[in-house]
Formats: C-alpha cells, sequence, structure tokens
C-alpha cells in the first residue's frame, strides 16, 4: 500500500515538473518572440535613414556593427550574472531597456545622434538570449534540451518575421522610418514585463526537485550556482579547446546570419524603399530561419544521436550552396522566394545545435556563462560583417554581393565545425 502511494506521488510529480517545463519554455520562448523587434529592424530602416540623413551605406555598416559589438561584450558579461542571479529579472530588464533606447535611437539626426543609443541597445539586448538559455537549462534535462533549444530558437525565427513583417507593414502605412524603431517595441516592453511576473528561474522556485545531474544549492536564497566563482566559471570555459572551436564556428555562422537580415531588406527595397513591391519576398528568410531552428534541433536529437557538429556541418554547406544561388538569381525572380527559404532555413538552423553544445560541453553549472562566451564571438563576427559588406555594395553597387560573403562565411563556419566532434 505504501509502495503504490509511493508510484502515485512519483507519477504526480513527474507530470507536475512536465507541466511547468513547458510552461517556463513557453513564456521564455514570448518573451524572446518580441525581442528582436527591437535590434532587428534596421536594415529596413536604411534607405530612409540614408534618404533623409544622407549618411551612406558603410556608415550605416558602422551603426549597425556598434550595436552587434555592444551586443557581443554584453553576451560575455550578462551570462555569467544570468548564472550568479537567475535568467528571469535579466531578460525582463533588458526588455524594458531596449524599448526606451529604441525610442531614443528614433529621434536622432545625425551620425552620432543613432549610433550611440543603438551601440547602448545593443548590451540592453544582450541581456535576453544567454539568461533565457539559463532558464531553459535549469529545466531540461540532456536528453531533451536540444528539442528545447529547438524550440527557444524557433521563437527567435519568429521573432525575426515579426521584426520584418512590422517593419514592412510601418512603410505600407505611410510612416517614415523613425517610427520603425517606436512601434515594434511596445510588444516588447509588454512582454518584459509578463515575463517577470509569471516566469521562474528553477524547479526549486516551484517546490520541485532539480534534474539528477544538478545539485540544489544548500542555501535556496543564495544565488542559483555558489560552488564556482565567476572568474572559475570564466576560466573554465575559456580553457575549454572545442568549446573554443564551436564559438569561432558559430561566429562565421553569425556573420552569414546578419549579412542577410539585415542586407536581404536593402536588397529587395532598392532604391523605391517605400513601395517596392519586392520587399515581401524577403520575409521567405526568416520564415526559413524560424523553421530551420526547430528541424535541426530535432535532428541532432533524433537523428544523429545529439551529435551537434554534424548538424552543423550539413547545414552550413547547404546554406552556402543555396546563396550562392541567389547570387545568380535576378532579383524578380520567382525562384528567389523558395532559395531565400532555404538559405534562411540552412543558415540559422545550426543554432539550436550550437547552444546545446553549452551544456552538453560545459555542465549546467556554467551554461549562462558559456552561452554568453559563445554568443560574444558569435556578434564580434558578424559585426566585422556589417560595414565589410556596406563598403563592398557601396563600391560595386551590387547588392546581390551580400550572398557571397554570405556563402563564403557559412563554408568557413563548417570548416572550423570539423573540430567540435561532439
Amino acid at each position: 500500500m505504501v509502495s503504490e502511494l509511493m508510484k502515485q506521488e512519483l507519477v504526480a510529480d513527474n507530470e507536475r515538473m512536465r507541466f511547468w517545463q513547458r510552461c517556463m519554455l513557453l513564456l521564455t520562448m514570448m518573451c524572446y518572440l518580441f525581442y528582436y523587434t527591437g535590434r532587428q529592424t534596421f536594415g529596413f530602416a536604411m534607405q530612409g535613414i540614408e534618404a533623409e540623413l544622407g549618411i551612406d551605406k558603410e556608415t550605416l555598416g558602422w551603426i549597425s556593427a556598434a550595436l552587434l559589438w555592444s551586443y557581443a561584450i554584453g553576451q560575455a558579461i550578462n551570462g555569467n550574472l544570468a548564472d550568479k542571479f537567475g535568467g528571469r529579472r535579466m531578460m525582463s530588464a533588458g526588455a524594458i531597456l531596449s524599448t526606451m533606447l529604441n525610442w531614443v535611437t528614433s529621434f536622432g539626426t545625425s551620425f552620432v545622434g543613432l549610433i550611440i543609443p543603438w551601440g547602448l541597445n545593443g548590451y540592453a539586448q544582450s541581456m535576453g538570449w544567454a539568461p533565457g538559455s539559463r532558464v531553459i537549462s535549469n529545466w531540461w534535462p540532456s536528453e531533451t534540451r536540444g528539442r528545447a533549444y529547438g524550440f527557444y530558437v524557433f521563437a527567435a525565427g519568429l521573432s525575426s518575421v515579426l521584426a520584418f513583417v512590422c517593419s514592412m507593414v510601418i512603410l505600407e502605412l505611410g510612416f517614415d522610418w523613425r517610427w520603425i524603431f517606436r512601434l515594434p517595441v511596445i510588444a516588447l516592453l509588454l512582454a518584459g514585463v509578463l515575463y517577470y511576473l509569471l516566469a521562474r528561474d528553477r524547479p526549486q522556485d516551484l517546490g520541485l526537485l532539480p534534474h539528477v545531474e544538478e545539485k540544489p544549492p544548500d542555501n535556496h536564497e543564495i544565488s542559483e550556482q555558489s560552488n564556482f566563482s565567476s572568474w572559475q566559471r570564466y576560466c573554465n570555459v575559456l580553457g575549454n579547446g572545442r568549446f573554443l572551436l564551436a564559438a569561432i564556428a558559430i561566429g562565421f555562422q553569425n556573420a552569414a546570419r546578419y549579412g542577410l537580415l539585415i542586407w536581404v531588406p536593402v536588397h529587395f527595397l532598392g532604391d523605391d524603399w517605400k513601395d517596392s513591391g519586392d520587399k515581401w519576398i524577403s520575409v521567405a528568410l526568416p520564415v526559413g530561419m524560424a523553421l530551420g531552428a526547430i528541424a535541426s534541433g530535432w535532428i541532432s536529437d533524433n537523428v544523429f544521436r545529439s551529435n551537434r557538429s554534424r548538424v552543423i556541418i550539413l547545414f552550413m554547406v547547404l546554406a552556402a550552396g543555396c546563396s550562392v544561388v541567389m547570387y545568380f538569381l535576378p532579383r524578380g525572380s520567382w525562384l528567389g522566394i523558395v532559395t531565400l527559404f532555404f538559405t534562411g532555413f540552412f543558415a540559422y538552423g545550426p543554432q539550436a545545435a550550437f547552444w546545446a553544445l553549452c551544456p552538453d560541453m560545459l555542465g549546467a553549472e556554467k551554461v549562462g556563462t558559456g552561452t554568453g562566451v559563445m554568443n560574444c564571438f558569435a556578434y564580434i563576427f558578424a559585426g566585422l560583417c556589417e560595414p565589410l559588406i556596406g563598403g563592398l555594395i557601396d563600391a560595386r553597387g551590387d547588392t546581390s554581393l551580400v550572398f557571397v560573403v554570405v556563402a563564403i562565411s557559412c563554408m568557413a563556419s563548417a570548416v572550423v565545425a570539423l573540430g567540435i566532434r561532439c
């Protein structure tokens, strides 16, 4: 009788755990769904800024790079802070700060007036991804973490779709570029507030037991990870050779990703930036990215048995091929929609595998720090590509050159990923 009661209690606890796992994943996804409305709209504002303020594309590329590098620095800092203090507060604070800085950017009238608030916005945006990853790793065990990260990255992909659609609707309604920084982020503000009110950092916060690979701290009230100092976490992460290779590989992957996200709208908008009929084609890119993310997470868990590097190499090679095809297609070709979809699908898909590598390689106690360091590499590389692409377009007058840079970056990512073996 006692044994039967214990079994029933165990089943009830497992069911309760599964319920809250899904709730926390969904809440984190919903919050991050609106994050990109605060940083991936810049490509749609570029033509308007150039027309009104006379700032050339290479200089606009440096403004975009300022956000990416600020984001990279913030990731290296905030990932570790998420390990110490939990992800819920930081993710909510980042959403609120980013909303405010987007509004400040919208009033810019010069290079300085744009680059300072936009660069600071990069740091605010860096308070989202690694802290959210920390929450997910707390709630999901290693055997299903690839799928959980796949859904998380799927939400990020949908966030790109939302950012693209909102920007185009604003242009369709006749608003100028400044409103691209003002209207979409209102939803981000609401999401940040709700996440703070509803989410919880760990199973222990709801009276549940942690996963077997994670030991609860002796004192529930102290910081989440009392076993490691910040210095020890950074030394452990940066001393892992295969992890550093993964960080370099995601650097090239993210350079390709942001090359597409920032410059594809410029390619399809053309000079007639308000009335271009081709601008809706660009939505195929983030839609493909969203679906690629969830597919790669499932593939890495179920086809390659949690071998993340195989998924990364496969998707990067296919992304390079699709990008080469995009370069040769004329801008008005109907094949461009299909090819752009698959370019996004394969270029962004490996993100789920990359983020799942952090807990796989480093363990749960350093996942926030590892995610932050990896994302730091990712955005340093992405920032280097922005002025490069802008300069190439200014020099050659050919926006399709973005696809050449993307193809090279994807192949470089695949080559580096050969050394990960995990």
